[in-house]
């Protein structure tokens, strides 16, 4: 899940093989795979995976690693390539399509992929970048359906696959920007869905809605994982969208769904109508989506949704369970000991305080990163031992992650540690934001931080010494080709000279502590306006309402 994603895997049992849950599907010829207007059986899929792990066996060059990169949309060719790289003891790094430019070939460089599977839409991404001895496969066009056809007849046999063979690398962000592989091997993926499967009872009959995007973890562990470990079908959409998914539930029969960030809230944003609650679903599965939208989702479709946690790289894991208070994660999974530290001290953040309301009312010393005391099952980053040393401190598992704790030990997600941000379920890191805004002309020096997002994660905001010009600015921005669409910032304060430390560093902290409810002009970006205006102060009490109405007013700077 980039990201972080949910699901429970525990340090136990992994001794089988994502390979092994694809061959079991030969000769299965129920319906397994929905997409638009075509139906795959199991049996069709294993056949289409068998074929794709020859052919990538074939194109791999002598001595290279066996890496694919996925640059596609949630296709059918994206299960497939999952499900060819397990039977050709190959790994997927998922590549995400909002990365732009230099840091879009340097997560295919950094993960050695010398095959690349993508589609026509995202051609023009790949345009201008330096990607020496990578061989692309492009999935919508005839010279691939001609690369397949000699291998039409391939069978899922058994290959070199074990239990500890790599089998994803997925990015997440890092404070330095860095890119992060995060492994996950076949014996712990499938360790995962086996888990999941157990913890929501799926069955075979279930079909699982697939709307998150399958470059990032919460799909392909929470989702994809499960399903294929159950024999359940799937049903995938290209790019999530809140007014075709109750259309899409009722079209497939879907049972299940995951979902990270506020994939819930523009659900609910959707025109509400008398027969909601005549769907399919049982469950819904996810991360971010807060105590009061998933109340008023129940409310209006009847589905209950759960919350998790998991750490992308797999190194801690928070389980919802029966009792569990309204808007906390959960507990600890088994096997995990997890305490919320204060990261300079090392000691343990008291238990939360709450108010009559609910709301937090110690915030400033109840938070802290969680930590994973116990045994853990983190496989490390692809070649990034500086990262790995990072998230092995004190032989303890540092997740990045700030919750608190209450009284009775069940945990509250609070955000991002310092340097990182999570925008509508995207993880950044600042100092490639900063990195490009600091072309901009007018800037002396920049900053850029989070600020808690009204709903769920956080939103980025830039503070800018020197001059500013809103629509030159905008200008700017568009402009570059390296900005994700999730960069951009929301707010952006403007001074003559930037706060530093007693060692002439950027005072972040101080910049963070104050937010947008500072003394400086601040422009911003309400949500879906593309122009920049003075934010007033009309403007900060309507935002600070819409906090305030999502128990959210406590993460916000005094």
């Amino acid at each position: 899940m980039g990201a972080r994603s949910v699901g429970a895997t525990g340090a136990g049992a992994d001794r089988r093989t994502v390979a092994e849950l694809v061959q079991e599907r030969w000769g299965d010829h129920r319906p397994g795979l929905w997409f638009e207007e075509r139906t795959l059986t199991h049996h069709e899929v294993a056949a289409g995976a068998a074929a794709r792990a020859a052919l990538f066996t074939d194109l791999l060059p002598p001595r290279a690693q066996p890496h694919v990169g996925v640059l596609l949309d949630n296709t059918p060719e994206f299960p497939l390539w999952l499900s060819a790289a397990a039977l050709a003891g190959a790994a997927v790094a998922g590549i995400n399509p909002t990365r732009r430019g230099p840091e879009l070939a340097r997560d295919i460089l950094h993960t050695e992929c010398r095959v690349l599977v993508t589609e026509r839409t995202h051609l023009p991404l790949l345009d201008g970048l330096e990607l020496p001895g990578v061989r692309i496969l492009v999935t919508d066009t005839q010279a691939y359906e001609d690369l397949l056809a000699p291998y039409a007849h391939a069978r899922p046999e058994p290959g070199p696959a074990t239990p500890r063979s790599r089998f994803l690398l997925y990015f997440t962000s890092g404070s330095t920007g860095a890119p992060k592989a995060a492994i996950r091997s076949q014996g712990r993926l499938a360790a995962a869905g086996r888990s999941l499967v157990g913890h929501f009872g799926v069955r075979a009959d279930d079909v699982h809605y697939i709307c998150m995007p399958m470059f990032h973890g919460n799909a392909v562990l929470a989702d994809w994982a499960p399903a294929l470990a159950a024999g359940a079908g799937v049903a995938l959409r290209r790019r999530f969208s809140a007014s075709g998914f109750l259309t899409d539930v009722r079209a497939y029969g879907a049972t299940y769904f995951t979902y990270v960030g506020r994939a819930v809230q523009y659900i609910l944003q959707t025109p509400a109508r008398a027969d909601d609650r005549d769907n399919p679903l049982r469950t819904g599965f996810g991360t971010e989506a807060g105590a009061v939208d998933a109340a008023a989702f129940e409310e209006r479709f009847g589905v209950r949704l759960v919350e998790g946690y998991g750490s992308s790289e797999g190194g801690a894991a928070i389980q919802w369970s029966p009792g569990t208070p309204k808007g906390a994660t959960g507990r600890a999974a088994p096997g995990d000991d997890l305490a919320v530290l204060d990261p300079e001290t090392r000691a343990e953040c008291p238990a939360a305080v709450f108010g009559p309301d609910g709301l937090l009312l110690n915030g400033h010393e109840a938070v802290g990163e969680l930590v994973n005391r116990g045994p853990n099952p983190f496989e490390g980053y692809w070649r990034n031992p500086a990262a790995d040393a990072a998230r092995g401190r004190d032989g303890w598992y540092w997740t990045g992650d700030l919750f608190y704790r209450d009284a009775d030990g069940f945990l509250y997600f609070a955000g991002r540690t310092d340097d990182r941000l999570r925008v509508d379920s995207e993880n950044l890191a600042a100092a490639v934001i900063e990195n490009i805004l600091a072309r901009y002309e007018g800037a002396d020096a920049v900053a850029v931080y989070a600020v808690p997002d009204p709903v769920a994660g956080d939103q980025v905001m830039a503070t800018v010494a020197g001059t500013f010009d809103p629509l030159a600015f905008e200008a700017f921005l568009r402009a570059q080709p390296d900005l994700g669409t999730k960069m951009a910032p929301r707010f952006v304060r403007v001074l003559d000279r930037m706060p530093v430390t007693a060692t002439n560093k950027i005072h972040r902290a101080g910049l963070r502590r104050e937010g947008f409810r500072c003394a400086d002009p601040v422009w911003w970006r309400p949500a879906g306006e593309a122009r920049y205006r003075l934010l007033g102060g009309a403007d900060v009490e309507g935002l600070v309402a819409r906090y305030r109405a999502r128990g959210r007013e406590e993460l916000l700077p005094k």
